[in-house]
């Protein structure tokens, strides 16, 4: 984990402050990113209504990851003057858009959520697996 005034950051410029976290890409790990997320984002001094925002979007993005990713979930913070960065990434293949075998009131409701809140959503797929990012205005 990075936390300094102005780390070398992995979204390719300086940030104010940034933090990487890996796990495994498994259910039961969801609820240490969240968590993981919450307090650094307090420590961050990220005001409540955005850091709820925020632990909301890495909820579903983590979720997904769990679900989809194969080995692990890498999840990524960068704050960069009034905006957060979140980026997932995991280590599974393409996502299959309709899954006619789960009823569409079950799922799929995730991304959804992280395009509401989120300023902007982008999503590539990569040689080692899938990179979901968000951003985030927030007040420092």
């Amino acid at each position: 984990m990075t936390d300094s005034a102005s780390p070398t950051s992995l979204l390719g410029r300086p940030c104010r402050r940034q933090a990487l976290r890996t796990l495994p890409a498994q259910e039961e790990h969801v609820s240490a990113a969240r968590h993981f997320a919450a307090d650094l984002l307090e420590t961050w001094s990220v005001p409540t209504s955005e850091r709820d925002s925020a632990v909301l979007i890495i909820d579903e993005l983590a979720a997904n990851a769990a679900q989809y990713g194969r080995e692990r979930m890498t999840l990524l913070l960068a704050l960069d003057h009034d905006t957060l960065h979140i980026v997932v990434t995991d280590s599974g293949a393409a996502v299959e858009r309709h899954r006619p075998d789960i009823a569409p009131d079950e799922h799929g409701r995730g991304t959804g959520i992280v395009q509401y809140l989120a300023q902007s959503t982008e999503i590539h797929q990569t040689r080692s697996g899938r990179e979901v990012r968000a951003c985030l205005r927030c007040s420092p």
